[in-house]
């Protein structure tokens, strides 16, 4: 029974010892509640019945408009990427040196870094001889000589043209005597000796003249042996055979005469006159046809035999001899030219020096103008053109403007492009400042083509038709919504750079109007 009574009692202590042990616990989160509360109760009584409600109210700001002022000048888009400013196009420079039978040892004009290497330059002497700087593309890879022809020939025409120097048609591709003329003129315009002939061409040539020169006197002495055989009778022969013939008339008269009479008239005496008279009509009868071929064509079938022969030969000779000043016309080695592109160019680093054995490259040439090589991504160069304006930073803090010369496309379509460009002209110290820094470039991708109206892109609302429209405060903005404003209708032009381009189709817009950019 007095458990029974005892049981309530000790519920309720359970109770309490267990709310007792949870306060205990959270004793800072329950004091930091408590005063959050007491706080907000004497907020608001001391708002409810100490504070006056027009007091409270017109201590508080009104609520205005955010307005911008609208602009007047030039407005742009640009591209702006970073690029690092070197000289154009390094290459490694290499010299032909098979055709020199020998060390290819360096012997002298050998460039210092910074040297410039124009067309004619003397980029080195190797061997004593010198390697020639012209325009060109295709390396020289063999020595020219007179008949060869080729894509080579024809570059090197086109090189000597562009220096002033006759070589023929610089279409033509065959290496023919101007080109070999050329050669020579070459040399002396930088004070070289032209190359030297190959061995036995001057001996050969000698003996070729030597040649020409006898079969040109046997053709002389065989024309003279027709020409007298084919110009007939002389007077001195004519007036010998006349006499011929009369002398035979008197002697066939003078033996008719002489018949034998009686008694000298035997058979035998009559047969010896009978024979006389004979030989002496013989003697007649052979001077009369002598005298008659005077007067009828001479047989020159053997001297115009001759004339041929001879001729023949000295055709034969002059061949050889063309043959052999062929031979001896100027050669062009492969070793003694050096192609470049792009001329002048830049020495920008020497590996050999004076005394060495040339191997591999010689030289690093660039080019001599200074260019700015950066990258741009695959949407950007999409806006870009060759031929565009671009500005870079200079060290001192101003600007230089360079043309867009290049747009080189990545490995992928999704890969970065490269974009070459030229810098203006620069002074002497502006060019040492620049080199090898990496610069921002600005590139303008598009522009107004003067001073326009141009406000924020946020300034712009559409019409109940889609037109654009700004809304121009007149009143002072800070009155709210009480702030009077007219609505401007406007035609977009270029937008750049979270700005764009206005004109006013219908109201009044205003450089330095305030246009509403929010509330």
């Amino acid at each position: 029974m007095n458990d029974l009574l005892s049981a309530p009692g000790d519920e309720a202590a359970t109770h309490r010892n267990g709310w007792m042990r949870v306060l205990r616990s959270n004793r800072p989160l329950w004091i930091v509640a408590a005063a959050a509360i007491v706080a907000l109760v004497a907020g608001l009584l001391i708002g409810r019945f100490v504070v006056p409600a027009d007091t409270a109210t017109a201590d508080a700001p009104a609520p205005g408009l955010v307005t911008v002022p609208v602009e007047f000048g030039v407005l742009s888009n640009d591209v702006t990427i970073r690029g690092d400013v070197g000289y154009a196009d390094a290459v490694e420079v290499t010299i032909d040196t098979a055709s020199l039978g020998g060390p290819a040892v360096v012997t002298g004009a050998v460039p210092e870094v910074g040297t410039e290497l124009e067309a004619l330059s003397v980029a080195l002497a190797v061997a004593g001889r010198p390697v020639i700087v012209l325009p060109g593309e295709l390396p020289a890879y063999r020595t020219l000589v007179f008949g060869m022809s080729g894509p080579d020939v024809t570059q090197f025409k086109q090189a000597m043209a562009s220096v002033g120097i006759d070589a023929g048609d610089p279409a033509s591709d065959v290496f023919d005597a101007a080109a070999a003329a050329a050669v020579t003129e070459l040399y002396s315009r930088i004070g070289y000796p032209a190359p030297p002939l190959p061995e036995g061409a001057v001996e050969g040539l000698d003996g070729a003249q030597d040649a020409v020169a006898a079969g040109e006197q046997s053709v002389a002495a065989a024309e003279a042996d027709l020409g007298r055989a084919s110009s007939g009778p002389s007077a001195v022969e004519i007036r010998q055979a006349d006499n011929a013939v009369a002398s035979a008339h008197r002697a066939l008269d003078s033996a008719r005469v002489a018949r034998p009479a009686p008694p000298d008239d035997s058979p035998a005496a009559v047969a010896q006159w009978q024979a006389s008279v004979g030989d002496a009509e013989d003697a007649l009868a052979l001077a009369q046809l002598q005298r008659d071929q005077l007067g009828a064509g001479a047989d020159v079938s053997a001297q115009r035999a001759a004339v041929d022969a001879a001729r023949g030969q000295l055709a034969d000779a002059r061949a050889a001899l063309e043959r052999a000043q062929q031979a001896a016309l100027p050669t062009l080695p492969s070793g003694e030219v050096l192609y470049l592109t792009d001329l002048p160019r830049r020495v920008d680093a020497v590996n050999v020096a004076r005394g060495q054995v040339l191997q591999g490259a010689a030289m690093v040439v660039s080019g001599a103008s200074t260019t700015i090589v950066g990258g741009v991504a695959a949407a950007d160069a999409s806006l870009l053109s060759v031929g565009d304006t671009a500005t870079f930073d200079l060290p001192d803090g101003g600007l230089h403007e360079a043309e867009v010369t290049a747009l080189t496309p990545g490995a992928d379509a999704g890969a970065r492009w490269t974009v070459t460009l030229e810098p203006a002209p620069l002074d002497p110290d502006q060019a040492v400042q620049v080199q090898g820094r990496n610069v921002r470039v600005t590139i303008p991708v598009g522009a107004t083509g003067g001073d326009v109206l141009f406000v924020p892109i946020v300034a712009l609302t559409a019409g109940p038709g889609g037109e654009s429209r700004v809304e121009v405060v007149d009143g002072d903005p800070r009155d709210g919504e009480d702030a009077e404003t007219r609505l401007v209708l406007v035609e977009t032009g270029l937008a750049a750079g979270g700005q764009v381009e206005v004109t006013a189709t219908e109201g009044e817009l205003d450089e330095g109007d305030l246009v509403v950019v929010g509330r």
